[in-house]
């Protein structure tokens, strides 16, 4: 598990909610009357009828916004909580820094009577499709093949699932991995680097030579040139994905 308490200072800072993105995860909820957030960090796209969040990182707990729903630490792995808690669970974006998935995924389905909302991404679409890691950090790439979640594993222990493609738009304002794809100067920015745990763990000196070379493509203009599609797109696909698992 992330040490958050020493990485997530920084998150209410660079890591608030895109209300285009809250949208489609508040669709995929449906029309649960309580929920219960795994993995809740600041408390970034919670429903108004969130019940409870569950924190291992007393730090990003104390970072949740005033009248935000009440947070308890606990670990995925072990939820505090009756069987069939709430009409739905939800993990954003957490999956992946589990100690163990099984357990963590089998306490989402015990808590949970109805529905199921995961945000992970494909590290395979993501290798491929996403500049940043394919032609300046390879390093990041790995460290995320070490711990994202493979998707057809994540579909078969929720007991299968549906799976919705969350575009990034261009000036997304929650500073997730990819979320500066056409912002690229960004990453040369350690505030913005400490809010993206795959650069935050990996720490400067892994990632310094890839960085010069991102800044001195973009000083001699090559990135833009190489990249000059990518400046005409308000979205892009990057591998991110909603698992919607009903009970």
């Amino acid at each position: 598990m992330v040490a958050y308490d020493s990485l997530g200072a920084t998150y209410a800072r660079t890591r608030r909610p895109d209300p285009r993105i809250a949208v489609q995860i508040h669709a995929a909820l449906g029309d649960a009357t309580d929920v219960i957030n795994v993995g809740a960090g600041t408390g970034s796209y919670e429903p108004p009828q969130t019940a409870l969040a569950i924190e291992p990182s007393r730090v990003m707990i104390d970072q949740r916004p005033p009248g935000s729903a009440p947070a308890v630490r606990a670990v995925a792995e072990q939820l505090p909580l009756r069987d069939n808690a709430a009409d739905a669970a939800m993990a954003l974006l957490t999956v992946h820094h589990w100690a163990d998935l099984a357990t963590g995924i089998g306490e989402l389905r015990r808590v949970a009577r109805r529905r199921i909302v995961v945000l992970t991404w494909d590290q395979r679409v993501f290798r491929e499709r996403f500049w940043l890691v394919r032609d300046y950090l390879p390093e990041a790439a790995a460290f995320d093949d070490t711990r994202a979640t493979p998707t057809d594993q994540l579909a078969d222990l929720l007991g299968g699932a549906r799976q919705e493609p969350v575009r990034v738009p261009h000036d997304c304002v929650d500073g997730f991995g990819a979320a500066y794809w056409r912002r690229p100067s960004a990453y040369l920015d350690p505030q913005v680097r400490a809010g993206i745990s795959m650069l935050a763990q990996l720490g400067d000196d892994a990632v310094e030579h890839g960085l010069a070379r991102l800044a001195e493509d973009l000083a001699t203009g090559r990135w833009h040139t190489r990249h000059a599609e990518l400046l005409t797109l308000d979205t892009i696909d990057v591998g991110y994905r909603l698992f919607v698992a009903d009970q």
